[in-house]
C-alpha cells in the first residue's frame, strides 16, 4: 500500500501546472487531518479521511472538460472512477478505495451526512472554500449552523472568520 506522501505526489503530478487546485487539496488535507485528530477518530477512519481529503476534487478537470463546469455535482460524478484508478495503482486496500470513492461521490451533497469521515471531509472542504470563494459571513454562519457537527470544525470556522 502506498503512503500518504506517495498519494500526495501522485495528486501533485495529476494537477501539474494547476497550483490553485494543489493548494486547495493540501489545505483541505491539513484541516481534515487536524479535525480527525482533535475529534479522536480511530486510525481506520483517519486513513479514509486523509485519503479522501487529498483526492476529493480529483474529478474537477474531467468535469471542466466534459461539462464546461467545475460544479460539485459534476465532480461527484467524474471523481470516483479517476480516484479508484489512482488508488488501485497505488495499491490501497479495496475497502478503503470503495469508501473514499463513496465520499467523493457525496462531498458536495450535504443532506443526511451520517458518517464521521464524510462529515469531517465536508467541514474541512468548507473551511477552505469559504475563504477561497470569499463567502459572506451570513452564508458561512448559515452553513455552520446547518451542516457543521464537530466541535473542532466549528471552532476552526468560528476562529478563522471571527464568528460567534
Amino acid at each position: 500500500m502506498a503512503s500518504m506522501s506517495q498519494l500526495t505526489m501522485a495528486m501533485i503530478t495529476l494537477y501539474s501546472n494547476d497550483p490553485k487546485r494543489i493548494q486547495h487539496f493540501m489545505k483541505v488535507y491539513a484541516y481534515a487531518r487536524m479535525i480527525a485528530e482533535e475529534e479522536q477518530v480511530g486510525t481506520k477512519h483517519r486513513e479514509a479521511i486523509e485519503v479522501a481529503a487529498l483526492v476529493h476534487d480529483i474529478g474537477i478537470h474531467a468535469a471542466e472538460k466534459k461539462y464546461n463546469s467545475d460544479a460539485g455535482e459534476y465532480q461527484e460524478i467524474e471523481g470516483p472512477p479517476i480516484a479508484r484508478a489512482m488508488l488501485m495503482a497505488l495499491e490501497f486496500q479495496p475497502a478503503l478505495i470503495n469508501h473514499v470513492c463513496d465520499m467523493i461521490a457525496h462531498h458536495h451533497t450535504y443532506r443526511e451526512i451520517d458518517d464521521i469521515d464524510l462529515q469531517i471531509l465536508v467541514e474541512a472542504d468548507f473551511l477552505v472554500n469559504a475563504y477561497e470563494e470569499g463567502l459572506p459571513t451570513r452564508n458561512i454562519k448559515a452553513f455552520r449552523d446547518k451542516i457543521f457537527r464537530t466541535e473542532t470544525g466549528i471552532h476552526y470556522l468560528n476562529e478563522q472568520f471571527g464568528l460567534s
